[in-house]
This record gives structure tokens, sequence and C-alpha cells, in this order.
């Protein structure tokens, strides 16, 4: 057993083998040799029991050397695994423990905690603490107490668990008292500034006796307010004070005070809404959870319907919608607009909001399948405060909003738009609180959430541009560009070369190793599968790859899934499991092996960074909307190896990262994240051995002037050209159609070269390698320019 609890009064040292020698905590040091190593001290401060996953936990405690100064003798200690959870159960604060079979690792808090620059990480079998308690003070009124020498059963009883809380029920309730209740919400409003600094949130709960108990909640950060979500949810607060208010009790937060939520829904995960990370909740907490979630349901309190989908809304009806924001802007200081949708159509004609595209935080425009299911929420008054915190992505649930047919009471419509569409379907959440009225950020973990992205992702994107065969016969252009100053161009060069434009003939005579500038038209390009344009680049031995196709990703996921051999994983990881998200309702659920870095672990970046063994692409793709950074592993050998780099290393949401077969020194090592807020590719990739491939854009296009025609080369400038990233284009479908529109623009097909844009280009003319007598041209220092806003006469 790891952890060992002696008798009453006996010190720590007497079960410790004889062969193992203590070291102040003041020597440890990165170079400390921990092997048969002891280090003793007082334990003054004992954190949480907090599970990552079934048979996973942690904990992190502080001990002090006896008779010493604590920013110098005193240390943190994280434990991990069933050492962590016997810890829990078996010490005391005020406990003596001598830790053995520890590593030593830099301590991420050292700046914060002013404690030892290094804390002890305790995992395995081959750590162990050995635990006292001081004696009992003496009681005069009875006999002497008989001490016992042996030790107790390496068994740690059960009855050393920390004290429990006491919770009252809601009948039993008494004015001036502070107390600790669990409830069930029938109301509740989401938090708004109060005429102080805090922000106020306002619920009533009811539990098994029936006794309905309105409770306010004051405190100044919003994430110390109840996480709650709708009608039917659990909450548990500790340290409630209850006051007469109107000839009844309620209740307000005091000193200390704690809340934790929890889903309603009967059968659903029981997972705690809280922001705190020293709250306790166990198999008892479970349990009461569990039986107030089947009493509610018997009394009917939960809705039938949380929340309608956009497919069900009538108008001038009052409703809950659960959604992803798209987009927003400002309209005035007193209104803001919301561009969201839920991946169902609503059946009435939706109302269209113009707004500057200067001013609109996310996508300007969507395809015109999508810009049919998009919803324009307005949202007022003390609404708009909160709005200004959204961010494009985010998941919300927007409360008691209003549906209304009309629009002359909306902003930022033109006169002819109010009269033509007087009878759309517009969205307001009007000012105030009343009705629980307001906007909720759903975390990516929510059921809701889970259900919405399966949702949306069944929405069919747009069909993909079919290949076309290059026209025959083309129409000469006009010998000049009329009023060649003039003319209208679709793209601008932003370089400071002082060069006269020359015409595409004279390009052609003229020496490489120069800058040039033309303007001409876009004859025809190459692909014409935009998505075939999309590249992998090493920068190291400068290789241009393909991207490989899912078929043959998956097929390499396939194969690494099917070894489900015996694995020995690294000593510097914790493995546990996860369960696949988004399965058919009734079928099984598939759990996957996972393995997570002890240290990321101790720095509180737990699901920072997940190692996944034994999973298809598909379902690492749905593991990834939910985590940051996901390495795909297999078992080779008995040992954790990388995939072959013909795949992904890397997952983060909806991007997938690539390393060079040829550049890399792939190995599965721990990150480093120390001093750093966020990991990201190239941390990840540095750790494995991994040179990272960028996405770059490789294009071939024929230029066409009155005197001629010249292919070139969109390759090095072509983020800049499109302005959007590779990388972008590789995982964003929106940037994908923006590249399309933009070349069906420049070479619509079927339409005559006479009446396509001009293009001012800078071009760069030299030599190809290996090969001394072919020119070569590339496009440079040239971006797409935005076409000019239309206006609309009023009526």
């Amino acid at each position: 057993m790891p952890v060992r609890v002696l008798s009453t009064g006996a010190g720590p040292d007497a079960q410790v083998p004889a062969h193992m020698t203590r070291i102040p905590i003041s020597l440890i040091g990165a170079d400390t040799d921990s092997s048969n190593k002891t280090v003793k001290g007082k334990v003054v401060r004992k954190g949480p029991l907090v599970s990552l996953a079934a048979d996973s936990f942690i904990l992190k405690a502080v001990i002090q050397e006896e008779d010493s100064q604590p920013n110098t003798s005193s240390i943190n200690v994280v434990l991990l695994g069933a050492l962590a959870k016997d810890f829990s159960q078996a010490v005391n604060q005020g406990d003596v423990v001598v830790a053995s079979g520890f590593t030593v690792g830099k301590s991420p808090t050292v700046h914060k905690d002013k404690l030892h620059p290094f804390n002890l990480l305790l995992s395995g079998d081959d750590a162990c603490v050995y635990v006292s308690r001081p004696p009992p003070p003496p009681d005069p009124g009875s006999p002497p107490a008989i001490k016992r020498s042996s030790a107790l059963s390496a068994e740690v009883s059960r009855t050393n668990k920390a004290p429990k809380y006491t919770y009252v029920r809601l009948d039993a309730l008494k004015a001036g008292s502070v107390v600790n209740v669990y409830g069930v919400v029938v109301f509740f409003k989401q938090p708004f500034r109060s005429r102080g600094t805090d922000f106020c949130s306002s619920l009533k709960i009811t539990d098994q006796s029936n006794q309905k108990i309105s409770c306010t909640v004051f405190c100044e950060k919003l994430d110390d307010h109840p996480k709650i979500f709708q009608i039917g949810d659990i909450i548990r607060m500790h340290r409630v004070k209850t006051q007469l208010f109107n000839d009844s009790i309620t209740l307000v937060n005091t000193f200390g005070f704690s809340v934790v939520t929890f889903d309603g829904a009967v059968g659903g995960p029981v997972e705690p809404r809280t922001s705190s990370r020293s709250f306790r909740f166990d198999q008892e907490d479970r349990r009461t959870v569990e039986e107030l979630r089947s009493w509610a349901a018997s009394q009917a309190l939960l809705p039938q319907v949380p929340t309608i989908p956009l497919s069900a809304v009538q108008p001038r009806s009052y409703f809950d919608l659960t959604c992803q924001l798209l987009a927003k802007a400002p309209i005035d200081t007193t209104c803001t607009l919301l561009r969201v949708w839920d991946g169902t159509r609503c059946p009435h004609t939706l109302l269209k909001v113009i707004v500057e595209p200067n001013v609109t935080e996310g996508p300007c425009s969507f395809s015109k399948k999508r810009e049919e299911i998009i919803a324009n929420v307005l949202v007022y008054d003390n609404h708009v405060e909160f709005a200004k915190q959204l961010k494009p992505g985010d998941f919300l649930r927007i409360y008691n909003l209003r549906a209304i047919p009309g629009s002359s009471k909306v902003p930022g419509l033109t006169s002819s738009q109010s009269e033509v569409e007087v009878d759309h379907l517009a969205f307001h959440l009007h000012g105030g609180t009343a009705y629980g009225r307001g906007i909720r950020v759903l975390p990516e973990n929510s059921p809701d959430v889970q259900e919405l992205k399966r949702v949306t992702e069944a929405f069919p994107e747009d069909d993909e541009l079919n290949d076309l065969e290059l026209l025959e016969i083309w129409s000469t252009p006009p010998e000049t560009p009329p009023d060649a100053e003039a003319v209208e161009c679709r793209t601008e060069r932003s370089c400071g070369h002082d060069v006269r434009p020359v015409t595409l003939a004279e390009l052609k005579r003229s020496d490489p190793g120069r800058v040039h500038h033309v303007r001409a038209r876009l004859r025809s390009y190459e692909p014409r599968r935009l998505h075939q344009a999309l590249k992998l680049y090493c920068s190291k031995c400068t290789s241009m790859q393909d991207v490989p196709d899912d078929e043959l990703v998956a097929g390499l996921f396939s194969e690494a899934s099917r070894d489900s051999g015996p694995c020995s994983p690294p000593p510097w990881t914790l493995s546990g499991q996860v369960e696949v998200p988004g399965d058919p309702p009734g079928s099984s659920k598939r759990a996957l092996g996972v393995h997570l870095s002890t240290q990321l672990m101790s720095e509180g970046k737990t699901k920072e960074l997940l190692f996944l063994r034994g999973s298809t692409l598909e379902e690492t793709c749905r593991l990834a909307s939910g985590y940051p950074n996901i390495i795909p592993v297999r078992s080779s050998g008995g040992h954790l190896t990388l995939l072959d780099l013909s795949a992904p290393f890397l997952f983060r949401g909806r991007r997938r990262y690539f390393g060079c077969r040829q550049c890399s020194e792939a190995a599965l090592r721990e990150p480093c994240a120390e001093g750093l807020e966020l990991i990201n590719q190239e941390i990840i990739a540095e750790a494995l051995g991994v040179q990272l491939l960028q996405f770059v854009l490789l294009m071939k296009l024929e230029l066409q002037d009155a005197t001629d025609t010249l292919d070139v080369f969109l390759w090095r400038d072509a983020e800049l050209f499109f302005r959007t990233s590779a990388e972008d284009v590789a995982a964003n479908q929106e940037a994908q159609n923006s590249i399309r529109q933009t070349m069906d623009t420049f070479c619509p097909p079927g339409d005559s070269t006479g009446e396509r844009p001009w293009l001012d280009l800078c071009l760069t003319a030299y030599r190809a390698e290996g090969d001394a007598g072919q020119t070569c041209y590339q496009i440079c220092h040239t971006a797409v320019t935005e076409p000019p806003p239309t206006r609309s006469d009023p009526a």
C-alpha cells in the first residue's frame, strides 16, 4: 500500500526502511538523486482530490520541515493515481509525513507561492508515504488512553476521511444561521451588474420538501456565480446565510461561499460546473444529485422542451435558443447584432440587417446555403455590455428571446428595406433581466453543445467546383486598356519599386533577376480543383508535397487502431480512458486509451495535451473539438510511438499538422511548457523531434494582354495575394470559399477574356534551378482589392 498510517503518536520514521537516508528540503535541486532518499515534513496545506478520469486522481499538498522558515523549507508535493486517493483519505493537515520514491521537477508556481523552486512528484508503485498524526491532548475527565505501538494495517481505513459537510433540507431552514444546501433550480436570472461593484444573481430552488426558497448571490467576478443553464439544474451551495424577508426565509451568500451546479437530466453525466479548484465531491454527493434528478423528473419540474430550435419558432413568441455565434457587429451604443445559427432552418422569412463590413467581428458574408439559415439577433441595453465579451465561435444560450414580425423598429435598415421586409421575422433580446432574460456562454463539454455540434456538422457544405476544360477560343483583348490610368483593377501592388509598367511581350524579352510591373487579365489557371493548390512545404529540405487525402490518412489510423497488443507507456505519463463523443443514441460508447503528461498535470494543464491511442480518424476529429492538442499514438514493440508521418502528428481543433519524413527524428517525448501560458504546434513539434511542415498555396496562372501571354507562379506571396493564410484554407471552409470566389471573379467559367477584370501585378523573373535556359516568373507584393460597396437608392 503506498500510504502507511502509523499508530497515534508514533514517529513516521518508525517503519522507514533502514537503507534510506533523509535529505533536507532546502538541499533539493534539479540534480538531486532521489533513489533511496526520503523527505520529511509536516503537512501545512492539503488540496482537494481531483478526479481526471475513472480511477485517475491528482492531489497537491505542501509540507514543511519542523522548526524551520516556511519559504526555505516548504515544498509542493504532487501525488497522482491511487496514491493521491489514499493520501486524501488517510492524511490530515498537521500530520507529519515521510515521502520516498519521488522525482524532482521544477515548480511552475514558485513566483506565486514563494515556496521551494522545485516540487516532489509521487506516482507509481515505487512511491510511498509514511504518516503519523500527533496524539490528542489528554482529557482530565477520562482514564489514560492505552497507547498502541503496533502499526495499523497497510490497508487504509475508510474511517480516516476528512469531515463531511452537513446539508439542511429547505423546509428546516431557520433565520440567522449559515448552512449548506442542495436544491433544484425552478427560476433564475443570469448575473447582472448591481448598483455597487458586484454582479448579482437571483434564483429560486426547491427540494423533496416542496419548499421554494429564493436565493441572492453577490460576487465581484462572474466566474464565482452559479453556472445555471436551464430550469431543472441541480445546485449545491456551501456557507449561505438564512435571512427573513417579507415573512419568508431567503438565502444570501456569505464569507467562504462556494457553489457547484449540475445538469438536471436523469441519466446525464454528473459533471460539476464550477470555477473553483478546491471543491469536494464524493459518492454521497453523486447520490444526492441523482436523487434530486429523479425527484424533479417525477414532479415535472424540468421543462419538456428546454430550448426551441429555429425550425420551430413561431412569430410573437418568447423562447430560449441554443446556438453558435458566427459574427457580431455594433448597431449603435444601445444595440448589438449577433449572427447565429443552430443548423436548422426557420420556416419564416428572416430579416436581413445590413452593417458595414469594417465593424463586423467575424466573417462578413457566408455561402448562399448558410445565409438562408443564419438568424440575426438584436440585443439591447444591458446585454450590449455582455455581448462585447463574446467571440465568434462561442456556443450560446439566449434566454427569453422574442420573435417579432416586421422591421419598423429595427435599427440598421435602409428605408427601402424597411418597406419591402415589413413581414420578415426579427429576433430581439430586450433590455432588463425580467423572466430570466440574458445570454450565457455554454462550455464545450455541455451535452447541449455536443448535440448542437452534431446538427451543425451535418449541414452540407457548398458543392465543390467542377473541373472545367480550358476554352479553345479566346476573344482578343483590346490593344491597350481604354484610358489605362482610369481602369479599375482588382489587385494592388504593395511594393516600393520605381519601375514603369511593361507589356508581357517586353517582359519576356527582359533578362531574369529583375522586378517588373504589368497590367494583364487572367486567361486560365491551374489547378482548377482549388483544394489541389494546397501543398505541404519543408523549410529545411525545401521539398514540397501534396496534402495526404482523408482516405490515406484514415487507412493509417485504421491500421494503427488494430494493434491492441500490450504496451508500456513512458514513465512520465498517466494513463486513462476517454469516451468518444457524438455516438448515435442507444449505441454502446467506445472508450479510447489516453495518456497525459504528469508534468503538465502538475502545472494545472491537465487537458492541454492528450496522447490518444487506438482511435480512428473520425473519432480523433470528434475528440479534437473538445481538447486543445491531440497527438495520435500507436503500440509498436510494446512501446508507444507516433504514427507514420504520412498522417498528421497533431490535431488542434479542425487544424491538422504534418511532419517531414525526411528531416524529422520523431520520438515520443514529454513537451516542456515551463513558463508558457499556451502550448502551440511549434513547441510540440520540437519536443517530438518533428520537422513541422508548412501549409502553402501553389498555383500556375496564365496572364494575357494585347501583346502576349505569360505563365506565372503564385506561391511565396500567395497568402498576401488572397489575404488569408494557407493554414486557414486547410481548416476553414469560409477561407476556401473566399479564394474560389476570387478566382471565379478573375476567370469566370465560360466568360470571354475581354470581360474579365484587369490586374495590376508585380512580377519577379528568375532562372529555374537545374535548367539554365528556363526563365520563371512569380507574382509578388500584390494583393486582391475588396470591391467597393454598392449603394442602394432609397425608394
